[in-house]
């Protein structure tokens, strides 16, 4: 059985950005890290391999 993983859109509500989030199924959990995802609109979770992308037209301010 493969794997699939998941591409979660996410908007400047959600930073500081860390997986698991709040949502993650319990059976989903690994330990928490915190992900920078203002310096290219994307990143990859090193445990998961969740794809977090942030929504089109999002503004961040403060984070840098």
């Amino acid at each position: 059985m493969t794997q699939t993983a998941s591409l979660i859109e996410i908007g400047a509500e959600d930073l500081p950005l860390h997986c698991p989030t709040g949502n993650t199924p319990t059976w989903n959990y690994h330990p928490r890290v915190f992900l920078d995802v203002t310096d290219t609109g994307e990143v990859k979770c090193p445990y998961c391999g969740t794809v977090y992308k942030l929504k089109p037209g999002t503004v961040i301010k403060g984070h840098h």
